[in-house]
């Protein structure tokens, strides 16, 4: 029985509220004891919120996961979580991370309701709209990062931090939608209505352009002013390579049909994983040498 609760709270997908961090790191505050603590309650609050809508949206689309061959898997489809127990803990656990959230503060805490308010709307209406399912999914990894930035104290929110997380995320939730239509061919309208007015064809192109557009923005970010203010050189545009393998393994995986979506690449895929430590690495030396340097003398 618990393990059926913790299968219906999608701790798996926990890992997408990492994103609450990207301010407290490109903001060079992550060795302050005090932010981090302050982001980490963020985060685990965010892990509860994004748990509520995912139950919520199991409620919803009960009857059409029947249908799935995985989905069908899943506590509520396969019967073994009543719909009444199931409401009961999304609306106790909505209401818990939401006060949990303003306490933290009050614009982290109007972040948060927008963040419901969002995939409730994405549960209800949005996700059987095309490009605006999309488009709504990247909002909310959108409102993830400036919720990370609202817990801190002293650090501005760069309008790159939302350029850069929106044109990845409208990548990556693009590439989730072309290997479902990979995976399941004709039949995956049956699971998710959107892809009747998706193609193969029009995704490509969309993942083409997203691609592109979000290695841009990566590029204009590291090589901007106000990233050389922040961080002291310019020297996160080397990192590019592993960007664009990350980019390129990502579309191999997905066009391939080998993964169905960002989550399966990041959590089984060990090229895609050795890319993305030793890219957060690259930027977190190139970022905090000096404090790093300066930690180390005194110690010794």
């Amino acid at each position: 029985m618990l393990k059926d609760y913790i299968q219906l709270l999608r701790p798996k997908h926990w890992i997408k509220n990492v994103f609450l961090f990207a301010g407290i790191v490109f903001g060079k505050e992550l060795l302050g004891i005090e932010a981090f603590v302050g982001v980490v309650q963020g985060f685990v609050c965010f892990c509860g919120l994004s748990s509520a809508t995912y139950i919520f949206n199991d409620l919803w689309d009960v009857e059409a996961d029947r249908l799935h061959r995985l989905k069908r898997n899943r506590p509520l489809a396969a019967g073994r979580i009543s719909p009444s127990a199931a409401t009961v803990l999304g609306v106790v656990l909505t209401a818990a991370m939401l006060g949990w959230a303003f306490w933290l503060g009050s614009v982290f805490g109007i972040i948060g309701v927008a963040y419901t308010g969002l995939n409730l709307g994405y549960t209800f209406w949005l996700k059987h709209e095309p490009i605006v399912d999309v488009i709504a999914i990247s909002s909310g990894f959108v409102l993830r990062a400036v919720g990370g930035v609202a817990l801190l104290e002293g650090v501005e929110l760069s309008p790159w931090l939302i350029v850069c997380t929106f044109c990845l995320c409208l990548f990556l939730g693009f590439g989730k939608r072309r290997s479902e239509l990979t995976e399941y061919g004709e039949q995956a309208s049956n699971f998710r209505r959107v892809h009747e007015l998706y193609s193969k064809g029009m995704l490509d192109q969309m993942l083409s352009i997203t691609s592109g557009v979000t290695v841009v923005a990566f590029l204009m970010y590291t090589l901007h002013p106000r990233t050389f203010d922040s961080i002291g050189n310019y020297y996160l545009v080397y990192t590019t390579p592993l960007v664009l393998y990350g980019i390129f393994r990502f579309l191999l995986l997905i066009e391939t049909g080998k993964a169905s979506g960002p989550v399966e690449v990041i959590v089984r895929d060990r090229p895609f994983q050795l890319t993305l430590v030793a890219w957060a690495l690259a930027c977190l030396g190139i970022m905090y040498a000096s404090e790093l340097s300066a930690m180390w003398s005194g110690v010794n």
